[in-house]
């Protein structure tokens, strides 16, 4: 809390999931309903943010995109972090082959440009929602595998690990019980900063066209269909583009304040 950029992150995250499960009571028009009278028109009194091509009111579409986007990205952050925790900590936990095995299978996953592989797979699989979220988690994961096998291997020479593999604790319970536990600051920075990028994913995946399909409103597909109108309408870009920076900036000044909270280095005693 002592953060100040972190306080302010947490603000604006709160702002705009409040936003986000509010959205059919907090929002002024339906996301889908049109009005041709009103097309491409710029923020107004009625029309706060403006108008789309079809006139439909571009608040509204932000407030229920924004439920599909941070959906996306909170989803596929749980999944990347539960991958990648399940293989660094049996990497770290066991070391020696089944180590080698495990991250040399990882390097080949890095080595892969991740966006051109996420962009290809959701290609073949066809754009929903559930696949976005399966294919990033699906390609996302290796830093945190990579993090919490550094985490383990120097857990494992501690005292409290040594006396539990003395009595024969089961190396499931050593791991998920003993070790995991000291573990959880920095994976817990890591889904901070996980969330923003699977956010930013979405956005890009959704603004080549192959992310969520329209009617379906979500940051990513808004910048979509605005590209085209950047001279005539260029709030269709502006404020979409502008709930993504708000959101991955909260996230990583949540991330910053996490890591500074719970390095010991980093600690103010005062």
């Amino acid at each position: 809390m002592r953060n100040r950029a972190a306080v302010v992150g947490i603000v604006l995250l709160l702002i705009m999931c409040i936003g986000a499960i509010f959205a059919p009571w907090v929002a002024p028009f339906p996301p889908n309903a049109t009005d041709l009278d009103n097309m491409l028109a710029p923020p107004s009194s009625k029309h706060l943010l403006g108008t789309d091509l079809l006139g439909r009111d571009l608040l509204s579409r932000i407030l229920f995109g924004s439920r599909i986007s941070l959906t996306i990205g909170a989803v596929s952050a749980v999944f990347m972090i539960v991958l990648g925790i399940a293989i660094g900590a049996v990497a770290g936990h066991f070391g020696g082959a089944v180590d080698n095995v495990l991250m040399r299978f990882t390097d080949i996953v890095i080595c892969f440009p991740s966006f051109f592989l996420i962009l290809m797979l959701v290609a073949f699989v066809g754009p929903s929602t559930t696949n976005i979220v399966l294919v990033i988690g699906l390609t996302r994961w290796t830093h945190v595998a990579r993090l919490v096998r550094g985490e383990f291997l120097t857990l494992r020479e501690r005292d409290f690990v040594q006396s539990a593999m003395s009595i024969g604790a089961s190396a499931r319970r050593i791991m998920y019980k003993h070790m995991l536990p000291n573990a959880m600051g920095p994976i817990i920075v890591s889904a901070t900063f996980g969330v923003a990028t699977a956010i930013l994913t979405e956005s890009a995946l959704s603004y080549l066209g192959v992310g969520v399909r329209p009617p379906e409103a979500t940051w990513g597909n808004i910048l979509h269909t605005g590209k085209a109108y950047l001279r005539t309408g260029p709030w269709l870009t502006a404020f979409p583009g502008l709930a993504i920076v708000l959101t991955v900036l909260s996230l990583n000044f949540v991330g910053d304040g996490l890591r500074e909270a719970f390095d010991p280095k980093m600690v103010n005693t005062e």
